[in-house]
């Protein structure tokens, strides 16, 4: 199965020049804490709930913070035509729970989740279940030193 088999299509983006309060208000409209920031059609970041509370709300950001200044710059991604049991390998190595899904053009067409892994699963969910743990293990990134 392929990742295009099982992603979430057309996913909503944020402009890098929108307001963190927009940014925020999508994410509680569309009910996720992740959006991809796109900008001339290409993905250039993405702004999760925790870089807004982070990264703005802890240093003192307003709300009219552009999201360019908060947004992740680095951007993990996957094609959709690559093979799922790889790409679900690739987030449990990255410790992510989602990530933008392009084509090979680069554009962004989808995102897949561990819940669309979870709900792809034809293996009773060996397959979802071995990313999560990868995924809620502790990392050096995410500690509490």
């Amino acid at each position: 199965m392929n990742v295009r088999d099982c992603m979430t299509p057309n996913p909503r983006v944020c402009a890098p020049d929108a307001t963190i309060q927009d940014a925020a208000r999508t994410m509680k409209e569309i009910d996720s804490g992740f959006l991809p920031v796109g900008e001339n059609d290409r993905l250039v970041g993405m702004i999760t709930d925790r870089d807004v509370a982070v990264r703005a709300v802890a240093d003192g950001m307003g709300p009219d913070t552009p999201v360019r200044e908060v947004m992740s710059r680095e951007v993990c991604y996957c094609y959709e035509d690559e093979v799922l049991d790889e790409v679900a390998s690739q987030m449990s190595d990255l410790q992510v729970r989602r990530l933008p899904v392009l084509n090979r053009e680069k554009r962004l067409v989808g995102v897949i989740s561990l819940g669309d892994i979870s709900h792809a699963d034809d293996d009773g969910g060996l397959r979802s279940a071995a990313a999560l743990s990868q995924v809620t293990e502790p990392s050096s990134r995410h500690n509490q030193h």
